[in-house]
C-alpha cells in the first residue's frame, strides 16, 4: 500500500491537508443574502432554486468554525453569515426553535426537526468556541429549545419531529436524530462544560447498543412512539435520504466512532468500564464492513442492506466512506490493531481513486454500484461537513469533540 494512504505517514498527512484546504475553498459560496445556506452544485455554484435547509446552514457554521482554527482565510466571516441565518430567517420568532428550512421563494418548510435542532446545538457550540458574536446566545437558546421539545428524561432518548407550532408531535421515533444529538451533546459537554449532556449521550448509547446487539449488530433505525423497532419502515422507499429501509451500514460506523468518543471521555482511566463500549464499537464496525464494503463486486460501501446483511440500495454515499475513515482511524488509535490501519488505507485508496473530485473539488456525494457519479438521492455537493471531518478526525484526539480537538492542535 502506498505511503500516501497509510495512517501516521507524512505522505498521508500531506494528502489529507490538501483535501482539507480544497474542501474549505470549495464551500465559500454557500451563504444566501439572509445567511441560510444555499445547496451547492457539483462545482460549488449555489443552486438558488433549491431549499435552504437549517441543518446545512448549521454544518457550514461548524466546519468554518474549524476552518478559523486552521487559519483558513474568510472562515470567520462565513461562520458569521451562517449565524445570521440561524438567528434570523431560519429562526421561528413566534413559536420558538428553528424551521426545517426555507423554500427558494422565502416561504418556510413546515415542521420542526429534532435532526436540525441537534445541528443548531453543534453549530452554536463550535461558533462559541471560535468566539463569534452571538454564538453564546444562540447556544443558550438552542439548548433551551431542545430540552423543552425533544429530550425525554424518562426514556433517556429524544423524540423526532413536531409541527411548526410545537403543538403536535409526530409518532415516529428514530435514531438518526438521536445519533446527531449524541454528537452535539458531547460537544456541549466538552466546550461549554455542561456534563449533564455527556450523561444524556451515554443513556442514548446504552439503548442503541442493546438494540444493535439484539439484531446481530445491524442497528434498527426506525421506531414507534413507544420505541418498538419498526423493521419494515419505508420498504416502498428504500433509498430515502434520511429514513431508508433496512440497516444503514454507514450509521453503524458512525455510531462506532461516537460510542468510542463517549467511552473514552467518560471512563478515561477506567479500562474495565470502557471495555464493553469499545467492544461494541468494534462489533458495529465489523458488521458494517462485512455486510457492505466490496459486497457487490465493486469497491465501496452500499447504502443499505436487509436484515440478513444482503445489500438493497447499492449506491455509495460519500458520508458512509467518511465515517468508515473516521471509525477505522479511531479504533486503530484506541486498540492498536493493525486491521484498522489496513482498513483505513483501503478506504483512503478508494477515496482517491473514486470519490474525490479531482477536477471541481470536494467529494462526489453519490456514486452508483459501478462507481459512476449519480444523483438519485444526493445530487450535487450540498455541504462539506462529513468530508472535512474525515480528513481531520484521523489525527485528532479520539476522546475530544472535533472542533475543540482542532483548536487545541490535538
Amino acid at each position: 500500500m502506498e505511503k500516501k494512504y497509510s495512517i501516521d505517514t507524512q505522505e498521508n498527512r500531506d494528502f489529507l491537508q490538501g483535501i482539507r484546504d480544497g474542501l474549505l475553498a470549495f464551500g465559500h459560496r454557500f451563504p444566501s443574502p439572509g445567511g441560510s445556506a444555499y445547496y451547492l452544485g457539483d462545482d460549488g455554484t449555489p443552486w438558488i432554486e433549491k431549499n435552504r435547509e437549517a441543518y446545512v446552514t448549521c454544518r457550514m457554521a461548524h466546519v468554518y468554525s474549524i476552518g478559523s482554527f486552521l487559519g483558513h482565510e474568510g472562515s470567520g466571516e462565513l461562520v458569521d453569515a451562517a449565524l445570521r441565518g440561524l438567528r434570523g430567517e431560519l429562526r421561528d420568532k413566534a413559536n420558538g426553535g428553528w424551521y426545517e428550512g426555507l423554500k427558494a421563494d422565502g416561504s418556510i418548510l413546515p415542521g420542526k426537526q429534532c435532526y436540525a435542532h441537534a445541528f443548531v446545538m453543534l453549530a452554536a457550540t463550535s461558533a462559541y468556541l471560535a468566539g463569534r458574536e452571538g454564538a453564546e446566545e444562540l447556544l443558550e437558546e438552542a439548548l433551551k429549545a431542545y430540552d423543552t421539545y425533544y429530550w425525554n428524561e424518562e426514556e433517556g432518548l429524544s423524540s423526532d419531529n413536531w409541527n411548526t407550532e410545537f403543538t403536535v408531535m409526530d409518532d415516529y421515533r428514530g435514531l438518526n436524530a438521536n445519533m446527531h444529538s449524541v454528537e452535539a451533546f458531547l460537544a456541549v459537554a466538552d466546550i461549554a462544560g455542561k456534563e449533564e449532556y455527556r450523561k444524556r449521550a451515554g443513556r442514548i448509547i446504552d439503548h442503541v447498543i442493546v438494540w444493535a446487539k439484539e439484531n446481530n449488530w445491524r442497528i434498527p433505525e426506525h421506531y414507534t412512539k413507544d420505541w418498538e423497532p419498526d423493521l419494515e419502515k419505508n420498504k416502498e422507499k428504500a433509498d430515502d435520504p434520511f429514513k431508508p429501509y433496512g440497516a444503514t451500514p454507514g450509521h453503524g460506523l458512525e455510531w462506532g466512532r461516537l460510542i468510542t468518543q463517549w467511552a473514552l471521555s467518560t471512563y478515561q482511566e477506567d479500562k474495565e468500564g470502557m471495555r464493553p463500549y469499545i467492544e461494541a464499537a468494534e462489533e458495529l464496525f465489523h458488521r458494517a464492513i462485512a455486510d457492505a464494503w466490496n459486497a457487490d463486486g465493486a469497491p465501496g460501501i452500499c447504502y443499505t442492506t436487509g436484515w440478513d446483511g444482503v445489500p438493497i440500495v447499492h449506491e455509495r454515499m460519500h458520508w458512509t466512506l467518511a465515517e468508515a475513515i473516521n471509525t477505522a482511524a479511531v479504533l486503530y488509535r484506541v486498540t492498536g490493531k493493525e486491521e484498522y490501519a489496513k482498513a483505513y488505507a483501503e478506504f483512503m485508496r478508494y477515496l482517491d481513486e473514486k470519490v474525490l473530485d479531482h477536477v471541481n473539488g470536494s467529494w462526489f456525494h453519490q456514486l452508483d454500484r459501478d462507481n459512476q457519479v449519480s444523483g438519485t438521492v444526493w445530487p450535487g455537493k450540498c455541504d462539506i461537513y462529513h468530508a472535512l471531518q474525515a480528513v481531520m478526525i484521523p489525527y485528532c484526539a479520539p476522546e475530544v469533540s472535533i472542533a475543540l480537538a482542532v483548536k487545541k492542535g490535538m
